[in-house]
């Protein structure tokens, strides 16, 4: 049965850059260890941020929005995690020319991203890209 508790919200802010990625990755795995989660679900959890914040950090350089930054919100409830990821990258506009557009770097780490948790949504958010995961916490 869920917990009735208000959920735990952990918030972390990084650069955007590629050196900072592993905080984010770090952070989040403090996060989910407090959960009910096996270890193989954690390292996911820690995986698809690390995909999410490495994807801003090369829009980011595409669009020279490198001194921008990275939100991480983590909502820890009973029975799940959610994670909301906003990034400050500019516009994501795929400029595949050659018709390959699923190789795309960025196409690939989406795809990882919803292998490794039970829900994703990506949309544009406030001259960047909002990410939310969602993964279930004792679902197996």
């Amino acid at each position: 049965m869920a917990n009735s508790v208000n959920p735990v919200c952990v918030e972390l802010k990084i650069p955007c850059k590629p050196e900072y990625v592993g905080v984010a990755r770090l952070a989040i795995l403090g996060v989910a260890s407090r959960m009910k989660f096996s270890y193989d679900e954690v390292e996911d959890i820690r995986l698809a941020v690390g995909e999410a914040c490495t994807t801003s950090v090369e829009w980011a350089e595409r669009n020279a929005r490198t001194e921008s930054s990275i939100v991480l919100t983590s909502e820890v409830d009973a029975d799940k995690l959610t994670l909301d990821i906003f990034d400050k990258a500019g516009p994501r506009k795929s400029g595949s020319s050659n018709g390959d557009a699923e190789q795309e770097p960025e196409n690939l780490g989406a795809l990882l991203i919803t292998l490794l948790v039970d829900e994703v949504i990506v949309a544009p958010h406030d001259g960047g890209t909002h990410v939310r995961m969602v993964k279930y916490a004792g679902q197996r």
